[in-house]
């Protein structure tokens, strides 16, 4: 399965239903489809912004219909994989595995989303580890600095 949590959409994709969605905005009336949609493009963009502005469109979606839950739960866990919010991710799979367990789509989500934590875990640790290398070697430096001019 290609890594959903890379996928970027199109600016076709999402100038098409940012259009869409913004005249039915303008209108008053704006269908949960349009929302989705918008959703869905803003979700996969590039940029944390429009990730941020997608979640809370699908979480409005999500509070306000029943019908599509599942959709809103896996594209919520996408969204906030993206922006690096992996708890939140986690708990937006849990809740859609509670609804249907077996689901392969996002069990393999699941598992990019714990590699990625793991990963990014990794790296932070080691970053963390050279911080207080590089620290220890100034302090260690200050303190040979200082007893040479003794």
């Amino acid at each position: 399965m290609e890594d959903v949590l890379d996928e970027i959409v199109s600016s076709e994709d999402l100038q098409k239903f940012e259009k869409i969605f913004h005249e039915q905005l303008h209108q008053g009336n704006v269908t949960p489809k349009a929302q989705f949609e918008y959703a869905w493009c803003l979700v996969r963009s590039k940029y944390p912004t429009d990730i941020r502005k997608g979640i809370l469109l699908l979480r409005e979606l999500f509070n306000s219909h029943t019908e599509g839950k599942r959709d809103y739960l896996f594209y919520l866990a996408i969204g906030n994989a993206r922006i690096k919010e992996y708890n939140k991710a986690l708990h937006y799979v849990k809740s859609f595995l509670e609804i249907e367990p077996a689901n392969q789509q996002v069990l393999a989500l699941e598992r990019q989303i714990n590699k990625r934590m793991e990963k990014e875990g990794l790296i932070g640790m080691a970053v963390a580890g050279g911080a207080v290398l590089a620290i220890g070697g100034l302090v260690g430096l200050g303190i040979a600095l200082a007893s040479s001019k003794k």
